[in-house]
């Protein structure tokens, strides 16, 4: 649930500052960049805290070394978390990031059916969290790829390029 919080926290205060008009006002893109970013580096953050356990319990008995697992996909956080800052890597790292959450999807379907627990607090149902992850993954490629979509559609239709109907800048 944090990082769900986290997003749309980060995205609504920076949406509402580009809405005052308070500090550089970017478009949507860029503030789900930034919002997704604080997201990631939030979820990163628990594969070396105290939910650090937890997420190595989740890993399916099928992988092996599910330490070195943990550590490889916080470090795969953290670098897709800069990535999305970086306008000419946001792509690439919004693609490291949709295949990443894919491939723990496994992890989130063990710690369901198996009723573990992170930091204390219950997983969600499959259902839930399948769901919470598609929205997650819609919106990490909407971030990396949202201007060349819009570019793409406003090309065909004529249109002059802009920020989008939900941009504020």
């Amino acid at each position: 649930m944090a990082p769900l919080i986290v997003l749309l926290t980060v995205f609504s205060l920076t949406s509402l500052a580009a809405y005052l008009g308070l500090g550089k006002r970017g478009d949507w893109v860029t503030r789900l960049r930034l919002a997704l970013a604080a997201m990631f580096l939030l979820t990163a953050s628990a594969h070396w805290g105290s939910m650090r356990p937890d997420l190595v319990r989740m890993v399916p008995t099928a992988f092996p070394n599910p330490e070195l697992l943990v550590t490889i996909t916080g470090i795969a956080e953290i670098l897709g978390a800069i990535g999305l800052l970086v306008p000419r890597l946001a792509p690439y790292a919004a693609t490291g990031l949709v295949l990443l959450m894919l491939a723990v999807f496994p992890a989130n379907v063990r710690a369901a059916r198996e009723g573990l627990t992170i930091g204390g607090a219950p997983v969600w149902g499959v259902a839930a969290r399948g769901l919470l992850q598609l929205f997650f993954i819609a919106c990490t490629l909407a971030a990396g790829f949202g201007r060349q979509l819009l570019a793409r559609g406003t090309a065909r239709h004529g249109a002059v390029p802009g920020p989008g109907p939900l941009a504020c800048g």
